[in-house]
C-alpha cells in the first residue's frame, strides 16, 4: 500500500509532502491544476522514463520518494537482490537533474529503472485514459484479453517457439537456395583441414620444437660453456672455490681476535657454498645435454613442414591449431546446414511445437474471453448501457509471436441490436464504460494492492457517474484504490478526497495538493457541481451527495 509521496521541485510542484491511507481515493480539481501530475511522480518513482522536462523551472534535479508498506513476498524478492530496508517498509527514490540524467534507490540502495519497474509490477496497477484508446486497437484488445485470462506466460512461450520455428524455416530456405554454394565451400574446408589434421599437431608443440632446435643446434656450445665454467669454479688448482677456501683459513683466526671480521667471513663462507652448489649445476647440466645430430635433423623437418602448411594458408605457424578448430566448427555448420531434410525435420518440429502451444493458448483464450464478456456485460448493464451485450470473439488468424488468434471485442449498445466491432462503432461514452468495466473487472482478481484510475470515468455522468463511484469504493474494500475525476458523484464516494490547486507566487505557477475535511469537501464537491460560483443550492447538493455515500 502507498503511505506517503515526497516531490520536490517536479514539474510545478515545488514542495509536496502527502501521506495516503487505505480504501477509496479521489483526486480532484480544476482542468490543468496538476491532478495527473501526481500520477505522473508515481509512475517515474517506479521506474516510469525520465527526462529534464520533468525538473521544476530554475531548480537543479526534480525528486520522488515513495514509501509503500509490503507484504511478505516483496520482501522476498528485495532480500534476493540485497536491496532489503525495514521489515514491511519500502522506499523508492528517484531523482532527475536538469541535464536529463536520473539517479534511482530502493530503500537507500542505487537500483535501475528496469529494477524499479520490475517492483512495480508488484506494487500497482494502473488504469488510464490509454487503456481505453487501445480498445480501438487489435492487438490492444488481444493485450487486454491476455492480461485479464493470465496468459503472460504462455504469450512469452509463444514467442519463443515462434522465433525458433522462423530461425530454423530461414536456415532451411537458405540451404535450400544455397545449395551448390555449400558443397562448395564443404569440399573447401574438407580440403583444409585434412591438410592440418595430416600433421597431427600437439598443443603448443611449435613453440616446443622451436625451443628444442635451438638447445640441439647449440648443443656443442652449450656442453663447453657449462663444463669451462664447471672448472673455473671447482674443478682446477686455482679454481675460485679453491682460492676462497684459502682466504677463508687466514680470515677465521682473526676473526677470533676481532669479531668485526665476522659477518665478511660469513658472507664468503656463503658465498662459498653457492659456488659449489653452481659448479654441480654446471656439471650436471654438460652430462644432460644432448649433441644428437640425428634429432636435429628430425626437428629441422618437422619444423620445416609446419611452416609449410601455415605459409600454404597465409597464417603463422602458431596460429594453425586454434585455425583447424575454427575450421572444423565451420565444416559441422556447413555439413549441417547442407543436410536438407535434417533441417526440413527440424523446422517441422518447431512448427509442430509452435501450432501445439498456439492451439493452448487458443483454449485458455476462449475461457477467459467467456469470462470476460460475461464480467463485462454485468458491468456495463450497472454503467448505464442497460439491454447491452459485450463479445469477445476469437477467430484464427496468422501464426505470429503471440499466437494464431485474431481477438476482436463486439458490442450492442441496445437491446435486439446484433454485436459489431467496438472499434467501429462505440460513442466516446461507451468505449470509456467499457473500458472501466474490464480495469473493475479486472480489479476484483488482481493480487497487485494499489490501483489507479487516471479518468477512467470520462465521458459519463449523472447516475452512471454514482454507480462508478459505488464500483470504486467497493474495490476499495480490498485494495487501496486511487481515482483522478472530475466528476462529483464520484469524489463523494471516496473515504479521502486530495483537492489539487494551481497558485501564483510572484512569477512563478506552484501547484498544491491539500487533503479535504468535511467542509472542504462540501466546498471541493459543490465547485465540481456548479462550476466557478458555488450556491447555497449546490453547498446543499454536495451535502447531500457525501450523506448518501
Amino acid at each position: 500500500m502507498l503511505q506517503r509521496l515526497v516531490l520536490r521541485d517536479f514539474v510545478i510542484v515545488d514542495a509536496a509532502e502527502i501521506e495516503f491511507g487505505a480504501g477509496f481515493t479521489v483526486l480532484s480539481g480544476e482542468t490543468g491544476a496538476g491532478k495527473s501530475i501526481l500520477l505522473d511522480a508515481l509512475g517515474l518513482a517506479t521506474g516510469g522514463r525520465a527526462d529534464a522536462g520533468v525538473v521544476r523551472d530554475g531548480a537543479q534535479r526534480a525528486a520522488i520518494t515513495a514509501e509503500f508498506r509490503v507484504g511478505e513476498t516483496v520482501d522476498r524478492w528485495l532480500a534476493e537482490r540485497d536491496l532489503a530496508g525495514d521489515d514491511g517498509l519500502l522506499l523508492l527514490r528517484r531523482v532527475v537533474d536538469a541535464d536529463g540524467r536520473s539517479r534511482a534507490l530502493i530503500n537507500g540502495h542505487p537500483a535501475t529503472a528496469t529494477q524499479l519497474r520490475e517492483l512495480a509490477e508488484q506494487l500497482l496497477d494502473i488504469h488510464g485514459q490509454h487503456a481505453t484508446q487501445s480498445m480501438m486497437r487489435a492487438d490492444g484488445q488481444r493485450e487486454l484479453l491476455d492480461a485479464f485470462g493470465g496468459c503472460a506466460d504462455a504469450v512469452r512461450e509463444i514467442g519463443r517457439l515462434h522465433a525458433q520455428w522462423r530461425r530454423l524455416a530461414a536456415d532451411l530456405e537458405r540451404a535450400e537456395r544455397a545449395g551448390r554454394e555449400l558443397l562448395l565451400e564443404r569440399e573447401r574446408l574438407e580440403w583444409q583441414v585434412n591438410e592440418i589434421e595430416q600433421l597431427k599437431l600437439a598443443p603448443d608443440e611449435w613453440q616446443a620444437l622451436n625451443q628444442e632446435q635451438k638447445q640441439l643446434a647449440h648443443a656443442a656450445a652449450l656442453i663447453d660453456g657449462a663444463r669451462a665454467g664447471a672448472d673455473l669454479l671447482a674443478e682446477r688448482d686455482d679454481a675460485v672455490s679453491s682460492q676462497l677456501y684459502q682466504l677463508l683459513q687466514r680470515l677465521r683466526p682473526l676473526a677470533e681476535v676481532d669479531t668485526r671480521l665476522a659477518n665478511s667471513v660469513g658472507l664468503i663462507e656463503s658465498a662459498q657454498i653457492q659456488l659449489d652448489e653452481a659448479a654441480s649445476d654446471l656439471a650436471g647440466y654438460a652430462d644432460r645435454v644432448d649433441a644428437d645430430p640425428q634429432r636435429l635433423e628430425a626437428v629441422d623437418r618437422r619444423i620445416g613442414a609446419i611452416f609449410s602448411a601455415a605459409r600454404k594458408f597465409k597464417l603463422a605457424p602458431e596460429a594453425l591449431a586454434g585455425q583447424l578448430d575454427e575450421w572444423r566448427q565451420r565444416l559441422a555448420d556447413v555439413v549441417a546446414a547442407a543436410d536438407i531434410d535434417a533441417l526440413r525435420q527440424k523446422a517441422e518440429a518447431a512448427r509442430a511445437d509452435y501450432d501445439r502451444a498456439a492451439a493452448a493458448l487458443t483454449k485458455q483464450r476462449k475461457a477467459a474471453a467467456r469470462k470476460l464478456s460475461a464480467g463485462v456485460v454485468r458491468n456495463i448493464h450497472q454503467l448505464g448501457m442497460t439491454g447491452g451485450r459485450f463479445e469477445v470473439v476469437i477467430e484464427p488468424g496468422d501464426p505470429t509471436a503471440s499466437g494464431a488468434d485474431r481477438v476482436e471485442f463486439r458490442i450492442a449498445a441496445h437491446a435486439g441490436a446484433a454485436p459489431r466491432p467496438l472499434a467501429k462503432v462505440a460513442s466516446g461514452g461507451e468505449l470509456s464504460r467499457v473500458g472501466l468495466a474490464i480495469a473493475v473487472l479486472a480489479a476484483e482478481t488482481n493480487p497487485v494492492p494499489t490501483l489507479i484510475f487516471d479518468e477512467a470515468d470520462a465521458g459519463v455522468g449523472g447516475a452512471v457517474a454514482e454507480v462508478i463511484g459505488e464500483l470504486m469504493r467497493r474495490l476499495g474494500a480490498s485494495h487501496q484504490v486511487f481515482c483522478v475525476t472530475h466528476l462529483p458523484q464520484v469524489a463523494a464516494k471516496a473515504h479521502h478526497h486530495f483537492a489539487v490547486s494551481k497558485e501564483t507566487a510572484g512569477e512563478r505557477t506552484v501547484s498544491r495538493v491539500t487533503l479535504l475535511d468535511r467542509t472542504g469537501r462540501v466546498e471541493e464537491i459543490a465547485r465540481m457541481l456548479g462550476g466557478v460560483d458555488i450556491t447555497t443550492t449546490t453547498r446543499k447538493h454536495a451535502r447531500e451527495l457525501l450523506a448518501q455515500a
